[in-house]
């Protein structure tokens, strides 16, 4: 035990030294069996992390990779801590209770032996782009990878057993319209779910791109909750509860409510789907522009649904082309696109925005 908590003391020492450097290189839970070694890596530390003593961040490199898949060690990880959870996964179960008829308990072996999907998603941190990190006046961000201001959203191919496979295993009751998830880090995090959206197309993972779930990605078990905002994805999974009404949990009241200074500073807590979504990965702040041919790429995305089409403009808005759709669009996933662009050299506002299926359009920062 003296020795767990000198690590601890020794971590934490360590992170005050280290903002800015590898997003999880060789922290991997002391407890994992052998099993769970392809958490621990040793590749280069890149740069793009922040710690504190009550918060660990990696933001996704956007405008370093193609495709749409995002690199599992290079996805965004907001941690609500300063470690992370110490999990056995032979020992690690998950519980559903409450209002269902038979109260039930699963070990990951149980899990991964039922009907399972793949599935590709995005998953988005609901601080991403925010307005303090997105402000062109400000000296500070001139010159910024599009990492730092949009890199807490990430995509990959997540594998697992659907929500509505394990409800009907427990017998879901007609009064169980609510779900509390709650996970095993040291904090709880919890949060609620409608259970409608949970029957719809949430599942429990236990892969991303074909491995099993990273330490900082939630190992062993997360939820998956496609197309709304990142909390509801609850990491390190163990408890699902069936109630009847909304819980407005600590994490949700007091860390992801919206408040409102134009309704007397009233809070909004229920902020679900994100709508029409696209950014500009390259050019992207600090990269090389020669005079001649660019081709713009970049990243769009919406709760709602596929990406129907997505429009450029070099000059602000004033005119638009419709950019070209690279590779398989999916259902609230990433889609890449292009358009090439002959560049005169001379100074260019450069501007992207999604029309998703349901005809719902990006609207602008104004």
């Amino acid at each position: 035990m003296e020795s767990n908590k000198s690590s601890r003391r020794r971590f934490l020492a360590q992170t005050a030294a280290v903002a800015g450097v590898a997003a999880g290189a060789g922290l991997a839970a002391k407890s994992q069996p052998a099993s769970a070694q392809p958490h621990v890596f040793t590749e280069p530390p890149r740069r793009g992390a922040r710690y504190s003593i009550d918060h660990m961040t990696h933001y996704t490199p956007l405008q370093d990779y193609q495709g749409i898949i995002t690199p599992a060690r290079l996805h965004f990880m907001q941690q609500h801590s300063s470690e992370y959870p110490e999990i056995n996964i032979d020992e690690h179960r998950l519980t559903i209770h409450g209002l269902v008829d038979r109260p039930m308990s699963f070990s990951v072996d149980d899990l991964k032996r039922m009907p399972s999907v793949s599935r590709v998603h995005f998953v988005e941190c609901h601080g991403n782009s925010s307005p303090a990190r997105h402000d062109p006046d400000n000296e500070n961000q001139v010159g910024l990878p599009v990492q730092y201001i949009h890199g807490m959203a990430s995509n990959s191919e997540w594998s697992g057993v659907p929500f509505s496979v394990l409800l009907n295993e427990a017998g879901l009751k007609k009064e169980g319209t609510w779900l509390v998830l709650e996970g095993a880090d040291a904090g709880k995090f919890s949060h609620t779910l409608p259970t409608a959206k949970a029957l719809d197309d949430c599942f429990v993972a236990y892969g991303q791109n074909g491995d099993p779930l990273r330490i900082e990605q939630g190992y062993p078990i997360r939820a998956i909750v496609p197309g709304w905002e990142g909390p509801h994805n609850v990491k390190y999974l163990r408890h699902i509860k069936v109630v009847d009404e909304a819980y407005n949990t600590w994490n949700e009241s007091m860390n992801h409510s919206v408040v409102r200074p134009d309704l007397g500073d009233k809070a909004r807590w229920y902020h679900f789907a994100w709508g029409p979504k696209s950014v500009i990965t390259r050019p992207s702040g600090g990269m090389e522009m020669r005079k001649g041919y660019v081709q713009i790429t970049g990243l769009a995305w919406s709760g709602a649904g596929k990406v129907a089409k997505v429009d450029v403009s070099v000059d602000g808005g004033k005119t638009w082309k419709e950019a070209k759709i690279d590779g398989a669009v999916h259902s609230k996933a990433h889609t890449r696109f292009n358009l090439d662009w002959a560049w005169n050299g001379e100074e260019a506002v450069i501007m992207s925005r999604t029309t998703d299926e349901t005809g719902d359009v990006q609207p602008s920062v104004a």
